[in-house]
């Protein structure tokens, strides 16, 4: 078992910046590729971005260039550092963690976060 925790969530105005924390426990963090996802209200959930065990990273069209997903294997943590953030990136933001999923995809990932809360007001 993989228990995960986000953290870092708030209100920010457009254009600003936040930094989304995600702590792993329980079973060995190595090996496990990690990703963040997000679902707004009314919408489907949505693949933001992955990094594997190896550091490689993969990104949503959506934030390219903006969001950066980032982990510390020997803090079992990982990151996602969110830069001239829009009103349309406003939605829960949940840590996901398995050992071989397929990014890009919002689902088929064994452990899930409980979510925190991003709102971009304009």
């Amino acid at each position: 078992q993989v228990q995960l925790v986000e953290s870092g969530g708030g209100l920010v105005q457009a254009g600003g910046s936040l930094r989304l924390s995600c702590a792993a426990s329980g079973r060995a963090f190595g090996g496990y590729a990690m990703a963040w996802l997000r679902q707004a209200p009314g919408k489907g959930r949505e693949f933001v971005a992955g990094i594997r065990w190896s550091g490689t990273t993969y990104y949503g069209n959506s934030v390219k260039g903006r969001f950066t997903i980032s982990r510390d294997n020997a803090k079992n943590m990982v990151y996602l550092q969110m830069n001239s953030l829009k009103p349309e990136d406003s939605a829960v933001y949940y840590c996901a963690a398995d050992e071989s999923p397929v990014f890009g995809t919002p689902s088929g990932y064994s452990y899930w976060g409980q979510g925190t809360q991003v709102t971009v007001s304009s």
